[in-house]
């Protein structure tokens, strides 16, 4: 299910807006399909047992397609990204640092053609993967420093929310993970529905402040 639904939103790109100005041979549909099978290519098993895939994916054009993707650069490397998470979370594969995704010129390589290289890539600060998910859907990566979260307008997250404390809530970093800490807040912290003080946080978990849901993902 996830496969076909990243395919239709790349599918999707080339539509609309872009697909007056899209006149690539690589469509960007190809590219995902290649990206995923790189990234069952890439399994391997680290010392606690589980599949570990690979995280940092280099896609190599011609300089003629490169500047057909001009416009849609960004757009394109967020869905291979989340192509990325979704086949992951599919088969149950994890990451040892957040995806990223980037798009460069390869002089050797013809119209039409494309390479991608994928690997792994902890992150620099030696915290674990983890990205927090805004109701806007803009993504935040986490690392070693502590995310505020509340109405105060000094907070990493800052909540437009009544129901939200000024100081709601901090994810701070454990060892390898993370952890949701609520600072005494007037309507408390949930994680998916229950209530906490402490709790380590695991990839898929919905937070609720007052009226607002975030998303953590270990990618």
């Amino acid at each position: 299910m996830g496969a076909r639904g990243f395919e239709r939103r790349l599918e999707n790109l080339v539509e609309g807006v872009f697909g007056r100005v899209f006149r690539s041979t690589v469509r960007p549909v190809e590219i995902g399909r290649r990206l995923v099978r790189e990234l069952d290519a890439t399994r391997d098993i680290d010392v606690r047992g589980a599949t570990i895939v690979a995280n940092a994916f280099t896609v190599f054009l011609s300089e003629a397609d490169y500047e057909q993707f001009a416009d849609i650069h960004a757009t394109v490397c967020a869905e291979l990204a989340d192509a990325a998470r979704e086949h992951a979370r599919d088969e149950g594969y994890q990451f040892v640092g957040n995806v990223s995704c980037e798009i460069v010129i390869d002089p050797e390589l013809r119209t039409g053609a494309f390479a991608i290289d994928a690997r792994f890539r902890e992150t620099a600060d030696g915290t674990g993967p983890g990205t927090i998910v805004l109701p806007s859907g803009e993504r935040r990566a986490l690392g070693e420093d502590v995310i505020t979260i509340g109405r105060m307008p000094g907070s990493t997250i800052v909540l437009n929310d009544p129901n939200a404390s000024r100081h709601h809530a901090e994810i701070r970093p454990s060892g390898s993970g993370y952890v949701l800490v609520d600072l005494g807040s007037m309507n408390g912290s949930r994680v998916n529905g229950a209530r906490v003080d402490t709790h380590r946080l695991s990839d898929g978990d919905a937070l609720s402040f007052g009226n607002t849901v975030i998303r953590f993902e270990t990618s």
